[in-house]
């Protein structure tokens, strides 16, 4: 029978205790979703509390505000975008227990700060975009605190100083099963930490951020790499952006026996090549496409030692 169809007088004390904390919590999870939707936090609820939480834009949000987004305990995704989201901010959401989906972008994190990120036990995908870009202490070295995150399968990182410290610390994330990263100051010595990955099944590698300060262009793709890719041979899906390719670097990847789908984004090479690669590796998916006059225009300046 309902216990909330039984009228009160005739509970247990404990039943009617429980039911009237259960109802407080309800109450103060309606606020606290309130309190936050008027910042901006775009909320997604699933049986009367919060499910998802996505803010686009954080600068509303104070301090006050990331400790009650801390209390929604069911919270399973989240996407924050601010350079008000610190190290600070992890400490105060460390409340969302149940969390499994964590996005953030342009966000000020710290390599010593990464570690606050082992709190989230449940954390099975992290994405990171923009991080602490104009930081020079920042490098992604403090990715290798992430290696007692069992359930961690799925990381990004793109667009931030993330460079070769960064790539060691990454290559000692042995649980992870898909790998992104582009737009960082890796060079292709840090690919060699991939070999280590040996449960890695998506590989998106692109190529690293042009330096404008006299500092070394050396690409992070190019037919060297491929050395390096073909040892992977948990790799099922790849996918490569932005570089110059021959067909002979390409073919190596007949050595990955898993792979199914090679995506090629913005690859310069000949498309008599890619029918002769497709020729050479006919069970696995090929998508490419030529370059436009101005996406080559564009990648000559981009490539530029």
């Amino acid at each position: 029978m309902n216990a909330a169809r039984i009228p009160f007088r005739f509970l247990p004390i404990a039943v009617v205790t429980a039911m009237i904390f259960a109802d407080a919590a309800r109450a103060d999870e309606k606020a606290t979703i309130e309190q936050l939707r008027s910042v901006g936090a775009e909320i997604v609820e699933r049986d009367g509390a919060a499910s998802q939480v996505q803010v686009k834009d954080t600068a509303k949000f104070t301090a006050a505000d990331f400790a009650a987004l801390g209390t929604l305990s069911k919270v399973k995704l989240l996407t924050l975008s601010g350079a008000n989201v610190t190290d600070a901010t992890l400490d105060q959401l460390a409340g969302l227990t149940e969390l499994e989906d964590l996005s953030t972008n342009v966000a000020q994190f710290t390599d010593a700060g990464l570690k606050k990120l082992t709190a989230f036990k449940n954390l099975k995908q992290i994405k990171f975009f923009h991080t602490s870009l104009k930081s020079k202490e920042f490098n992604g070295s403090g990715f290798a605190h992430l290696a007692e995150m069992k359930q961690l399968r799925r990381l990004t990182v793109a667009g931030c100083p993330f460079n070769d410290e960064g790539m060691a610390a990454v290559g000692k994330l042995t649980q992870l099963e898909n790998f992104r990263t582009w737009h960082t100051y890796q060079t292709e010595a840090g690919n060699v930490h991939l070999k280590s990955l040996k449960n890695l099944k998506s590989l998106h590698l692109g190529q690293r951020l042009r330096h404008y300060d006299g500092t070394s262009n050396a690409w992070s793709l190019s037919d060297a790499t491929f050395d390096v890719l073909a040892n992977l041979k948990s790799l099922e899906d790849l996918k490569l952006d932005e570089s110059r390719l021959s067909f002979d670097a390409l073919a190596k990847l007949q050595a990955l026996p898993n792979l199914k789908t090679l995506g090629l984004n913005r690859i310069d090479i000949p498309a008599a090549e890619i029918e002769k690669l497709k020729q050479a590796m006919p069970k696995v998916q090929i998508d490419w496409k030529p370059l436009t006059d101005e996406e080559r225009t564009a990648m000559d300046r981009f490539l530029k030692p």
